[in-house]
């Protein structure tokens, strides 16, 4: 069984389910949103990231470098990244964390080691496991495998997840399951492919049949202005929510927040996002309207 990275292990979490929640984030998307907050999220394989602010130009880094891929100037670090094989010796040598490797490996054991910390605290709140990305769906054997080994220990597991995948994975993962926070951003496929890189086709079809399935699932939507912060697409996926089988869905609308900037610059990637905007307070509230007026619960945050 291939082993996913895993970028970011994040305990008290209270927007990824309900209550107090230990959240996993596999590395590794098959889309590319436009908006994306946590662009190493993107990228399968493991990623080095460099915060010049912490910098203290020490040389620890460039003393260790077995490729001769860092040398210190009057600028600053700078890095070769063609020469970089990625070993990781010189974020084990920085004194001030400024370089950071992104993404390891995790046993199931490991993992399960810290859910049992946190389960007086799953507990206590109504809370559990959520696995999230990335897409966590990428890897099901793995996937199934831990959402498995919550369960026999009585732990609530969610999974978010855009949809992008084989369906059978997805029924299949439904089984061991208690909750998707499923991602739902355009309903025109054109615009769909422009801002994620993919079609929504899969997506649409594997959220109805999940919910046909009976899995209780939250609609997640991010509202960004220039791209569906409008009465004509929240109406459109209004029509698809309010359309699913069983029980009606809460909706979360995840207000667009130009928070990832600094992680681009970190990643030496460029910043994708400058056309981006937050909505209104105005573009918002009429959003809800759409939700609301089709008799869905809505909830504007995670």
């Amino acid at each position: 069984m291939q082993q996913p990275l895993i970028f970011d292990i994040r305990r008290y979490s209270i927007n990824d389910g309900p209550g107090i929640r230990l959240t996993l984030f596999f590395k590794g998307c098959p889309l590319s949103c436009l908006w994306c907050h946590n662009p190493e999220s993107i990228s399968p394989h493991q990623q080095k990231m460099f915060n010049s602010g912490r910098c203290i130009a020490c040389g620890e880094c460039v003393k260790v470098c077995p490729r001769d891929a860092l040398q210190l100037s009057a600028a600053g670090l700078i890095a070769d990244p063609l020469a970089c094989a990625l070993c990781g010796q010189c974020a084990q040598v920085c004194p001030a964390r400024a370089i950071e490797m992104v993404g390891r490996t995790y046993d199931i054991a490991e993992l399960m080691e810290m859910v049992d910390r946190e389960r007086i605290f799953f507990e206590e709140s109504g809370g559990g496991v959520t696995i999230s990305g990335g897409e966590p769906l990428l890897h099901p054997s793995y996937l199934l495998q831990l959402l498995k080994a919550c369960g026999l220990r009585g732990v609530h597991r969610a999974v978010d997840t855009s949809g992008f995948c084989d369906q059978g994975v997805l029924l299949a993962v439904a089984q061991h399951t208690d909750l998707f926070l499923y991602d739902l951003k355009l309903i025109d496929d054109a615009l769909h492919r422009k801002y994620t890189g993919v079609s929504n086709k899969r997506i649409i079809e594997n959220l109805q049949a999940l919910s046909a399935s009976g899995a209780a699932i939250q609609i997640r939507i991010p509202v960004i202005g220039t791209v569906n912060a409008d009465e004509e697409h929240a109406r459109a996926l209004a029509d698809v929510v309010a359309g699913l089988d069983g029980e009606k869905k809460t909706v979360h609308l995840l207000p667009y927040h130009g928070i990832a900037a600094g992680k681009y610059q970190r990643l030496g990637e460029p910043d994708r996002q400058g056309a981006l905007r937050e909505p209104t307070s105005r573009e918002l509230t009429d959003f809800e309207a759409c939700f609301s007026d089709q008799g869905l619960s809505v909830v504007v945050g995670g």
